[in-house]
C-alpha cells in the first residue's frame, strides 16, 4: 500500500479504522501522517446510510474518539470542529473495507450502503470521485458478488499475492 503510486501521489486520503476481521490499517494511518498527508476517517450515522469523512489531526487523535455500538472508533455526533472532506478540498483516495470482492471491482459491504452513498456525494464535488482501493484478504476474493444498481465499483482491490 505504502509504495502504491496512487497512495504516493495522493494528499487527502480517507481510511477506515479496521475492525478485528478486516485488514488492519493502523500502520497505513501512521504513514499518512508521517508523509505529511491529510487523513480522514468515516463517521457513520446510525439508522441511515449517511457517512461523513472527518479529518484527524494526528495518529494520536484516535485515542480521543468514541466507541460506537458497532465497536468502531469514530468522532462523536457533536464533534463539529473537524473538517468534513467534501466541505473542503475533497479526497484523492479512499481505502475501503468489505466482506467480499470480485475481480470486476464489485464489493460486498455490510449492507447499509454507506460507501456507495458517500461516493455518490463525491461525484457531485468539484474534484469528482476519488480513486478507490479496497483492502482485502485473498480469501475475500470471489468469483462474483451480488450487486445492486446503486453499488459503485472500486477502482482496485489490493490483497496478498494479487
Amino acid at each position: 500500500v505504502i509504495g502504491h503510486p496512487k497512495y504516493q501521489e495522493s494528499k487527502r486520503i480517507a481510511i477506515f479504522l479496521s475492525m478485528p476481521d478486516e485488514i488492519q490499517t493502523e500502520e497505513i494511518l501512521k504513514n499518512i501522517f508521517k508523509q505529511g498527508k491529510e487523513c480522514f476517517i468515516p463517521r457513520y450515522k446510525p439508522h441511515s446510510n449517511h457517512m461523513d469523512m472527518l479529518k484527524l489531526s494526528s495518529a494520536e487523535d484516535i485515542s480521543s474518539l468514541a466507541l460506537t455500538s458497532w465497536n468502531i472508533l469514530q468522532p462523536s455526533d457533536d464533534d463539529s470542529a473537524r473538517e468534513e472532506a467534501l466541505a473542503g478540498g475533497g479526497l484523492d483516495l479512499i481505502f475501503m473495507p468489505g466482506l467480499g470482492f470480485d475481480k470486476k471491482g464489485n464489493r460486498l459491504g455490510r449492507g447499509k450502503g454507506y460507501y456507495d452513498t458517500y461516493l455518490e456525494q463525491c461525484m457531485k464535488h468539484p474534484r469528482g470521485k476519488p480513486y478507490t482501493i479496497a483492502l482485502a484478504f485473498k480469501e475475500q476474493i470471489c468469483e462474483s458478488v451480488p450487486v445492486a444498481e446503486n453499488d459503485v465499483q472500486v477502482d482496485e482491490i489490493l490483497y496478498e499475492d494479487c
